[in-house]
């Protein structure tokens, strides 16, 4: 059976989520693989590889479903993205922690539309909260679940 990778839309993802798999990625000796529209800045590590893509719309998220495996992990805000790759079978998590799965991807999905059709029919509506510790232990806290699945 083939060793399932952690994957990440990593192009507006935080930098302690990426600190976290970094480090998850040397503990657990499990594969971790940016992809962006820009060099990101990654430790030197045979878990650790770094794939730069051309910097149309969706060219990371396209790649990222393209190669992801069921099984494997994909970090990332973007919930076509997430709900792309919960249709190959693979598990999402934001970089809050939520976790993405068959049960919630629709209707966070529906949300995410109706969100973007009020913006753009001139609705003021806040955008996401700056990163915060509890975001970031969210997200500790999620990704250790899916690691100790994966033993």
């Amino acid at each position: 059976m083939m060793q399932a990778k952690i994957w990440v839309d990593a192009d507006a993802c935080p930098n302690p989520v990426k600190d976290m798999l970094f480090r998850a990625a040397e503990r657990k000796s499990i594969n971790v693989v940016l992809v962006a529209n820009q060099m990101v800045k990654i430790p030197i590590s045979p878990f650790i590889k770094m794939i730069r893509v051309s910097s149309g719309f969706d060219e990371a998220d396209n790649y990222i479903v393209e190669q992801l495996n069921a099984g494997d992990l994909v970090i990332t805000a973007d919930i076509p993205l997430a709900s792309d790759a919960i249709d190959k079978g693979a598990l999402a998590i934001n970089p809050r922690g939520k976790v993405y799965t068959p049960e919630n991807i629709k209707q966070t999905l529906t949300m995410r539309d109706f969100m973007e059709e009020m913006r753009s029919s001139g609705v003021h509506t806040q955008g996401p909260n700056s990163f915060s510790q509890a975001d970031k232990h969210a997200f500790a806290q999620s990704l250790d679940k899916w690691l100790v699945r994966q033993q």
